[in-house]
């Protein structure tokens, strides 16, 4: 099987608590490598170009305005079939229904505050990777 690449966030509710190191520890026990990692404060438009596809959505203004309010960690993931994987290690996007063990059962606030976002397909991720890091920036 051929390795793989997806994006992550590290949303500002993890960040704020100082949770960076915790997950990176998840991600990595789940045997994925973190190959570029960088700590941003995300302005408003990059949030709304990320966050687009959303646009017409109800959620969309106040997901904008909680990702701009703290600082976020961006990652590029890698492994075999790391997409997929790292969605496990996330967890259901509402925390009451995630697995034990996962992101975000054991980290996340509420389900707007849910602490990490990872990409959804193989097209997605390589769009997410492009709008935050330079092919230089992501090494193996």
């Amino acid at each position: 099987m051929a390795l793989e690449r997806t994006f992550s966030i590290l949303k500002p509710d993890a960040t704020r608590r100082n949770l960076t190191g915790a997950i990176n520890a998840k991600i990595e026990a789940a045997g994925l490598r973190i190959v570029a990692q960088k700590r941003v404060q995300m302005t408003r438009g990059q949030a709304e170009i990320f966050y687009g596809v959303h646009k017409d959505r109800p959620f969309y203004g106040e997901l904008v305005e909680q990702m701009i309010a703290s600082p976020v960690v961006v990652q590029v993931l890698e492994g075999e079939n790391a997409i997929l994987k790292y969605r496990e290690v996330m967890g259901a996007t509402n925390p009451e229904k995630a697995d034990a063990g996962t992101i975000r059962k054991d980290f996340a606030l509420s389900m707007g505050e849910n602490s990490v976002h990872g990409s959804d397909a193989p097209e997605t991720a390589a769009q997410e990777i492009a709008q935050w890091f330079a092919g230089n920036e992501i090494v193996g």
